[in-house]
């Protein structure tokens, strides 16, 4: 096992390593100029060797290998670079923003997998019946509907007209737990929906081919209780494609914060890359895509060492 952790480790790496190519270069595809775009209608007040300065500043004087290399560098020695836009440290930005996402994402994760598993095997237990077919199309609602477009129906039903709920906007649970709850009441259901539709029809599947082997007529059999017979037996075995499928949705959730940061305003790090890839703040978007591709990696191999401890079975030599 240890072995093998070191191998994904290493893996994580690389892939980590190929995401900061990738953002770098594609940032620099875009057209525009950032330094344009931040100086606005100011622009012309600078003079030639005041701009020069200004992107010598930023390293924008440079070739594209050269800036990657510098970049790369100082990413070695924890240092994210400068932003642009709000002329702070990029590393102090996300350690702020970080913990605002991961608490979304979090919350979205725990609830989609509660009641995707709760839904599909509710499903599988009552096949053909008006439980099964009930879920069934919720299911597929929460996969095909955009969550962008729940988001701004949710937004107008429960904020505008029956006003229960705030439209926008993040408090800290340390500052007012209600309305901290409260706030992310419609976020986290809206980052949970298309996981939860996912995991009722995997969970469904997966829960109707357990209950066809033999140890599960085995268990009915031996007078065991309804529920020792479920949770113990099926949901049990059933679980290595269903955390397979929640490793999936938590890259899913993460992706899908840009989305819903952006409309019900939460200054976490998905708003922060909205913000700077309209802002060509190339220094804001590297260093946020880099600790998503972070948060991605570590959810994978979590995921992997998981599989071993659901099915004891399952070695990594």
């Amino acid at each position: 096992m240890a072995s093998y952790i070191i191998r994904r480790l290493l893996m994580g790496l690389v892939i980590v390593w190929v995401v900061t190519m990738f953002v770098f270069f594609v940032m620099r595809l875009l057209p525009g100029d950032p330094l344009k775009l931040f100086l606005g209608q100011g622009y012309g007040i600078y003079t030639q060797e005041q701009l020069e300065a200004l992107r010598a500043l930023y390293n924008l004087d440079k070739p594209l290998i050269t800036q990657y290399v510098i970049w790369l560098g100082d990413l070695l020695h924890g240092d994210l670079g400068i932003s642009i836009v709000t002329q702070r440290p990029v590393t102090e930005m996300i350690a702020h923003r970080l913990p605002i996402t991961i608490n979304l994402a979090f919350l979205a994760f725990i609830v989609s997998g509660i009641f995707g598993i709760a839904f599909g095997t509710i499903c599988a237990l009552n096949r053909g019946k008006w439980a099964d077919t009930l879920f069934s199309v919720v299911a597929n609602l929460g996969i095909t509907l955009p969550i962008f477009w729940v988001a701004i129906l949710l937004i107008y039903g429960f904020s505008v007209q029956l006003d229960l709920l705030p439209t926008y906007g993040y408090t800290s649970p340390f500052e007012d737990f209600w309305l901290h709850i409260k706030k992310l009441i419609l976020p986290v259901f809206c980052m949970s929906l298309f996981s939860i539709g996912s995991l009722t029809r995997q969970t469904r599947s997966s829960m109707l081919e357990v209950i066809q082997q033999d140890y599960i007529r085995t268990a009915w059999a031996k007078g065991l209780r309804e529920r020792t017979v479920i949770v113990r037996h099926m949901i049990k075995n059933a679980l290595i494609p269903l955390v397979t499928q929640m490793g999936l949705q938590a890259r899913f959730t993460l992706g899908g914060a840009v989305l819903i940061e952006v409309v019900f305003a939460i200054p976490g790090l998905g708003r922060m890359i909205a913000t700077g890839a309209g802002a060509l703040d190339y220094q804001m978007v590297q260093g946020a895509v880099l600790v998503t591709a972070v948060l991605v990696v570590v959810v994978n191999i979590i995921v992997d060492i998981t599989y071993a401890w659901i099915d004891p079975r399952i070695r990594y030599d």
